[in-house]
């Protein structure tokens, strides 16, 4: 499958496209079944809709804005997620909804015969109003539509449909009805924090900070790698390390420092890390040999400051997988796709906003005292007087508004769905400035 534009035609009859959007729309999905029909019969009777000449404003269309400050985690996301479930379950009941042709990018202002299959598309899981018609123009309709369709899948909502979101349309309707049951089950086996606390939900690499059940700030995350998972648990946060010491556990020196220093020997120079015997002595790289594991059983440490993996901070919170979240110097990491790149921490977008509303509380940290810290490099830990509730989840699929369902990959094959959008997505290679970072998978 391919981004590039191919414009080749896919013929739809009239016919077959009113009886596949009445068996979608006729169960009642999104609303009655006589309705549906008559919908259907009005639209395709009206020449101009999805032209360049009608008078319709996006603005006014029927779906609803997919941002909420409603929390992931709060009794509304229940009784949510289980009007939705009836939803899709009458969808799936009427067959689902049918594939939409993938030959071709659609954007604004294309003419594809394909364009009506992702009208029906959209219409049947509630993004786009079935009064937009039938037309084979990508118009306005579909363009904002669309944009509501990546948003609530977590793609970016740009408008254009290529590969990632003609992989999200085209998961079956009873993928996602599965997924809505599982996390359902999930969500419903959670004691609910009804105070402030932090969610950390790792299918959506993304970060909850939560007070007086309202969202108060939200972040985009880095988690952990398919083959080292970032783990599902619940914590306090306890304190901070501001400029902090990175430390390499034995598995980042195994699988990766060690394959580092095979083909680069300057690697721990460049990038200010010493290694430690067990008595504190300083061990000299050029003394281990880099062909065996010798260099597991000492320790090595990275200098605060530019080049350390956790950048400004590293916010702490017991747990027994020894993670922890914190800042990190390779901020691009933050606008690709897949985020799933770390060694099981959690890396946060904008950590700073983040740590001043955690410190609020202790005496003597606000965000002038903590902003003057970090510049001057200056290694000083940050204990709270109120530790802060934390929860690492697990959930590819909620609502907050039952007529807003969000969906994300199962990226660590945890629901036993075979349907996954973007785990063959690579990140784009790393900047050559930046490539010391993307080595350490912190």
């Amino acid at each position: 499958m391919t981004e590039g534009a191919d414009n080749r035609s896919i013929r739809i009859s009239r016919r077959r496209f009113v009886a596949g959007a009445a068996s979608i729309l006729g169960a009642g999905a999104f609303a009655g079944a006589a309705r549906a029909q008559s919908a259907i019969d009005g639209v395709l009777a009206a020449p101009n809709r999805g032209g360049w000449n009608d008078q319709f404003d996006t603005r006014q269309a029927s779906v609803r804005n997919v941002a909420s400050n409603q929390p992931v985690f709060s009794p509304n996301t229940l009784s949510a997620m289980q009007q939705a479930l009836g939803q899709y379950q009458q969808i799936a009941m009427a067959g689902g909804w049918r594939q939409v042709p993938d030959s071709a990018k659609l954007e604004l202002g294309v003419q594809n015969a394909a364009v009506p299959y992702l009208r029906e598309r959209l219409v049947a899981s509630g993004d786009l109003d079935r009064s937009a018609g039938a037309s084979q123009a990508f118009d306005t309709y579909v363009d904002a539509a669309v944009k509501r369709f990546q948003a609530r899948h977590g793609l970016p909502a740009d408008g254009a449909v290529g590969e990632y979101t003609f992989k999200a349309l085209n998961v079956p309707a009873d993928v996602r009805l599965n997924q809505l049951n599982t996390n359902i089950q999930r969500l419903s086996a959670i004691q609910l924090d009804p105070g402030r606390f932090v969610m950390v939900n790792i299918p959506a690499a993304s970060i909850e900070a939560v007070e007086n059940g309202r969202v108060v700030q939200r972040h985009t995350a880095v988690v952990g790698k398919i083959d080292r998972q970032t783990p599902i648990l619940d914590s306090k946060i306890t304190n901070l390390n501001l400029n902090p010491y990175w430390h390499a556990p034995a598995s980042i020196v195994r699988k990766d420092i060690i394959p580092l220093m095979q083909k680069d020997p300057t690697y721990l120079q460049r990038n200010d890390i010493i290694i430690y015997a067990a008595d504190g002595s300083v061990i000299p790289p050029e003394t281990i040999n880099w062909q065996t594991d010798e260099a597991v059983k000492y320790l090595f440490r990275q200098n605060p400051g530019r080049m350390n993996a956790m950048s400004s901070v590293k916010i702490n919170f017991p747990n027994p997988y020894a993670v922890y979240m914190h800042d990190t110097p390779q901020q691009s990491v933050f606008s690709q796709l897949m985020r799933f790149e770390s060694s099981g921490c959690v890396r946060v977008q904008n950590v700073r906003d983040l740590i001043v509303w955690l410190a609020r509380d202790t005496p003597g940290w606000d965000r002038a005292a903590i902003e003057k810290t970090i510049a001057a490099r200056t290694r000083q830990d940050v204990n709270f007087t109120n530790p802060v509730p934390l929860h690492f989840t697990y959930l590819t699929a909620w609502a907050t508004d039952p007529t807003v369902v969000q969906f994300r990959d199962d990226i660590y094959a945890r629901d036993g769905a075979d349907q996954l959008v973007m785990t063959d997505a690579r990140p784009t290679a790393y900047a050559q400035g930046e490539q010391a970072y993307a080595d350490l998978p912190y």
